[in-house]
């Protein structure tokens, strides 16, 4: 692996590089935050991708590609003398030493869940009035639910066992199916929510994480689905003309491998 010295020579490198481009090319000096914005999200997104592929080559890749956006936000920083790429490493490691006194600090933890409800602690004695305003608004519902979750979790807010939480999930089924059958089509998305809020707080309990289990689901069912085509289309059929029966085959199939 690469030296300090090294890491941090290459780092100095993509700084320049990013002078370079904001100078002289066209389509980086145009690009602002805003336009940034949705760029960023499908780069975190893409790297979410390889991090569950466990695909280092391209985790690599796309960290790198998360890492000039970091850049790319500070160089706009600094032509509007708001921060630079200094001032927003020296935020972070003010932050962490801040935030973890049992080491920078006489705090002493006996694990990581007090180490949790501490940083929750911190956060609302920096002035934060809610221990959910770091939660962002326009995260996806089920990583939300479990940043809630967890957030709430760290100030003491949470069930003792896992089987608590279980029944807790059973109810909320039993309400679903009873919205269900008198077809009352509000309370039935209300209750529906309800399950899934109450899914994703058993995933916690389980040490699982609910948007990695779901993604991994969708991923299984992908590739099975393709090599149920793939079969289809070696038999020359289309899949609307196909009885279930004859796709449970492949499916099976596909299944197995």
């Amino acid at each position: 692996m690469n030296s300090r010295e090294d890491q941090l020579k290459a780092f100095d490198r993509l700084l320049t590089i990013m002078d370079e481009l904001r100078e002289q090319c066209p389509w980086d000096r145009k690009q602002t935050m805003e336009s940034l914005r949705h760029l960023t999200i499908e780069e975190t997104y893409e790297l979410g991708d390889a991090i569950l592929d466990k695909d280092m080559e391209e985790i690599k890749k796309e960290l790198g590609d998360v890492l000039l956006h970091l850049v790319f936000y500070s160089k706009i920083g600094s032509e509007t003398n708001d921060f630079d790429i200094a001032d927003v490493a020296n935020s972070i490691c003010d932050k962490l030493i801040d935030r973890h006194p049992h080491i920078y600090g006489d705090v002493e933890v006996a694990d990581e869940e007090e180490v949790k409800r501490n940083w929750e602690n911190l956060k609302l004695k920096e002035g934060k009035k809610s221990v959910l305003e770091g939660v962002p608004r326009s995260l996806p519902a089920v990583v939300k639910a479990s940043r809630i979750q967890e957030k709430v979790a760290g100030v003491g807010f949470d069930w003792e066992e896992p089987q608590q939480v279980f029944e807790k999930l059973k109810e909320e089924l039993e309400e679903l199916q009873h919205e269900i059958n008198v077809d009352n089509k509000d309370e039935i998305e209300a209750e529906f929510g309800d399950v899934l809020f109450s899914m994703v707080n058993y995933a916690r309990f389980l040490n699982v994480n609910p948007e990695n289990a779901l993604e991994r689901t969708n991923k299984k069912f992908i590739k099975r689905f393709q090599y149920l085509e793939g079969k289809a289309s070696e038999k020359n059929k289309a899949l609307k003309d196909m009885s279930l029966a004859e796709m449970d085959v492949f499916w099976n199939e596909a299944k197995k491998l």
